[in-house]
This record gives structure tokens, sequence and C-alpha cells, in this order.
């Protein structure tokens, strides 16, 4: 079993659905802005930037990549789903295959930004589903663009947990510093997983 070191104290707390998270920067400053131009600008060349960045994260052996999906209605007012672009970018990179229909939005569900840490898991229970054909016995590389609280992403590994994963790794290209998050940004939250 993994020792506590590595683990954010809420990782420390209660073990996430995930079985390991890894982020290449903290979301500010120019990190923060590549995100935005790629999520909220469409500049999609900014997939590959942050997918290079990925790729040269130390990672486990992993079978498969999967993008955490956006419901279909942010999906047609974005135009695309930033998570794809990074992962199929990624996977590219390391050889890797992409499974993008692997994990769906069974709801929509309301943006996170603004939102504390219990508002942000209740808003996302639930709200995955993961195809059995995709998942079973197969080691998954769950890829989003930044990691806040890690509920997004717990909710999304529990639905592949659940389809038969044999594990879920989280890499995300940001991770917010909630010390910093929650003095910066009224009610505590930011944009992310």
């Amino acid at each position: 079993m993994a020792g506590q070191e590595g683990r954010c104290l809420s990782c420390r707390a209660a073990a996430p659905a995930y079985d390991g998270a890894r982020s290449c920067v903290h979301y500010r400053g120019t990190a923060r802005a590549l995100v935005h131009l790629l999520k909220y600008e469409q500049v999609r060349t900014a997939a590959p930037w942050i997918a290079a960045a990925l790729a040269a994260a130390p990672l486990p052996a992993v079978d498969v990549i999967v993008p955490v999906p956006l419901g279909p209605g942010r999906r047609r007012r974005r135009g695309f789903n930033q998570s794809e672009a990074i992962a199929r970018a990624l996977a590219r990179r390391r050889r890797l295959r992409l499974a993008p229909a692997a994990l769906a939005r069974r709801r929509e569900t309301a943006p996170q930004s603004g939102l504390d840490a219990e508002a942000r898991r209740r808003n996302v229970e639930g709200a995955f589903r993961a195809r059995a054909k995709e998942a079973v016995g197969r080691r998954i590389l769950l890829v989003d663009d930044v990691l806040t609280t890690g509920a997004t992403a717990g909710a999304c590994a529990t639905a592949l947990k659940r389809a038969g994963a044999a594990a879920v790794h989280v890499l995300t290209y940001a991770r917010a510093d909630l010390r910093w998050v929650a003095a910066a940004t009224p009610g505590g939250g930011e944009e992310g997983a």
C-alpha cells in the first residue's frame, strides 16, 4: 500500500476513487492563461502544448487514455471538448489508445466554478456512465485540464471502476492550489475537476 507522502490533505483524509493523480503545473499565471485560451477562447493549438507537458510526466503503466467528457449542451456551446483535444494529442505522443466513448455524461451538470468542495461532489455525483466494453480489466489514464477538488475525477473514476476498470489514474495539466483558490475567489471555487 502506498504511503501518505505526495497526497494532498483531502486525499489523506478520505481516499479518492482514483488510484493516483498527477498534474504538471499549478493553476495560475501562464498555465491558467493557457487553459483559458483553450477552454474559453477556442484556441485549439493550445492542446498540443498542454499535451507535450503531460507527455513528459512520469506515468504508471496504462492501457488506454480516456478524456473527461462534457455534457452535450456545453460541448455544443464550446464547439469541442478541451479534455478530449488534450487527450488526443497525448495519445499520439505516447502511442496509446484513445477511448473517448468509454465515458459519457448521464446528465448536464452546473459549472464547478464557484462551488465549494462538497457542492462540487454533489454536482457530479452519478453524472457519468462508463461502457464496460472499454473499461473491463483496463488500466485507464483519465485526462482533464485542471484538478481542483478532485470531485469530477472521482465521479469519473467511480463510473469507470463500476464498469470493471482495473485502475484509474488521473493526469491533468494544472492543479489548483486550494489555499490560493480559497483566498482568490468568492466562495472558494475555481474551474476544473
